[in-house]
């Protein structure tokens, strides 16, 4: 199946580009544009940072699954796909916005992880809206949407913004 992707905001380009920050995940990313693997598969030709990786596709919602019979098993195995096969950037924003969010998706990780953590903390247990968070960080709404959308630990909900939790794998 063909399936379009379509960028409208400039913050969504950070969770894009960090999909294929590294050359392992941008193997796994290719491999999983060829055919489905399951979490097994991963870990056998990727390791523990391709698993890794793995939930962060699907955190983002770039991969899709399926169950599939293996032979000799009684249970069937949960397999992996990239959901898209196609990507269309159709968003216009003013330099400083763009220049930003480049910085984010290029950002070290260890600046980073002192921003996600300040944002962690910020949205507490339970969450927060999105505006309340910005106003309070002093950070310009696509600052916040880029650094959220770059990490493993915070996702959106709706307006807010609440700590992600990864699904147990199966």
């Amino acid at each position: 199946m063909h399936r379009i992707k379509v960028v409208n905001d400039v913050s969504e380009l950070v969770p894009l580009l960090r999909a294929v920050d590294s050359p392992l995940k941008l193997k796994l990313v290719q491999r999983l544009g060829e055919a489905w693997l399951t979490l097994e598969d991963v870990e056998r030709e990727f390791g523990r940072e391709g698993t890794t990786a793995l939930q962060f596709f699907e955190k983002l919602k770039l991969i899709d699954t399926r169950w599939v019979a293996r032979e000799g098993r009684k249970q069937p195995d949960k397999s992996y796909h990239f959901y898209y096969s196609t990507i269309n950037i159709s968003t216009t924003a003013p330099l400083p916005e763009v220049s930003e969010i480049l910085a984010i998706a290029g950002m070290s990780d260890k600046e980073y992880a002192k921003l996600e953590k300040r944002i962690y903390d910020a949205i507490g247990e339970t969450g927060r809206f999105f505006s309340d968070v910005a106003e309070e960080l002093g950070m310009s709404p696509t600052r916040l949407k880029g650094l959220v959308r770059r990490s493993d630990k915070l996702e959106y909900r709706g307006h807010r913004i609440e700590r992600f939790t990864a699904p147990p794998p199966e």
